[in-house]
């Protein structure tokens, strides 16, 4: 029988690590990051990485597992996940996957919808009509294809953007509908979710107070420093919120006042994003992240059901 899993959710800045950390102290357990900024190295501060002192409390995976100029996806973090969960058991060790990319989590619990192939010739033109249209071109392109996958990519998430066209175009049907046939599939690990939330206005506040954070802790150095060490300003790692946003401002496209205002508004828009997502998944036990008993318990009887069966 597979490992059984706690699958810990919410919407960033939530505050997932904090209760992650205290979550695997508790239960002897190792934390997976299902977090798609975290798994490139160098980028530390804006993907609001778990400090070197947490991870030395408590081990993690799948943190610093790619370059920022590679392109990463959902079917590769499930192979790495699944290869460090069986490491994770072979120690006798719980394993605690916890993080805010939802389609890592998908494809990590359920598998990926069936796709067709890529067709080179089609990447090719879509990138090309990327490069000249612009992201909010290709983002409407997609809404006006498939309205539900559109709603979930944010807009100048090129990756998946022109992935979900690609198989639009190809099989003549939305992306979303074969994923969402795909759901009825069993799971590949029992487990049991947990998702954070906060009121909005408090969510909100934490976003400004992490974004300037961020900022002042030296984000736009960061960005600096990958560049100046021949990182590419095309580099998949720089798409992601708050690297996109600093790499304007090296390139004189935004002053640092307007890009931390973008990276804020964009960043809320995310998490409500997130919230959408997390909210369709079936059996999610939502708490607030103070809730700590409330989580430990659920956690806890689970397990005990999971391990005397």
């Amino acid at each position: 029988m597979p490992p059984a899993l706690l699958v810990l959710v919410g919407p960033t800045a939530v505050g997932k690590t904090g209760l992650a950390l205290r979550l695997a102290r508790e239960l002897d357990a190792e934390v997976v990051s299902a977090d798609s900024v975290q798994i490139y190295r160098g980028l530390d501060i804006g993907s609001a990485k778990p400090s070197p002192a947490e991870r030395a409390q408590v081990r993690h995976h799948l943190i610093d597992v790619a370059e920022p100029e590679e392109s990463f996806s959902a079917a590769r973090y499930a192979a790495l996940a699944d290869q460090a969960i069986a490491e994770i058991t072979a120690r006798n060790r719980r394993v605690l996957v916890a993080g805010g990319t939802g389609l890592y989590i998908k494809a990590l619990l359920h598998g990926l919808a069936p796709a067709p192939a890529v067709d080179p010739a089609l990447r090719a033109r879509l990138r090309e009509e990327w490069d000249r249209q612009g992201p909010q071109a290709l983002h409407q392109r997609l809404a006006q294809a498939d309205p539900a996958t559109a709603r979930r990519l944010h807009p100048h998430d090129r990756q998946r953007i022109l992935r979900a066209l690609e198989v639009c175009l190809q099989s003549s049907r939305p992306f979303s509908e074969s994923q969402a046939a795909h759901g009825f599939r069993p799971a590949r690990y029992p487990h049991l979710y947990l998702g954070l939330e906060r009121p909005r206005p408090e969510l909100n506040r934490r976003i400004e107070e992490r974004s300037r954070q961020m900022w002042a802790g030296g984000l736009l150095e960061e960005v600096q420093g990958l560049l100046a060490g021949g990182l590419g300003p095309s580099a998949p790692g720089l798409k992601s919120l708050g690297y996109c946003q600093a790499l304007a401002v090296l390139q004189k496209q935004m002053t640092p006042a307007q890009a931390l205002e973008d990276m804020i508004k964009k960043t809320k828009a995310y998490s409500k994003r997130q919230l959408t997502w997390f909210r369709g998944l079936k059996g999610l036990h939502w708490h607030s992240p103070q809730d700590v008993q409330g989580v430990l318990a659920r956690a806890g009887e689970f397990l005990a059901g999971i391990e005397v069966g």
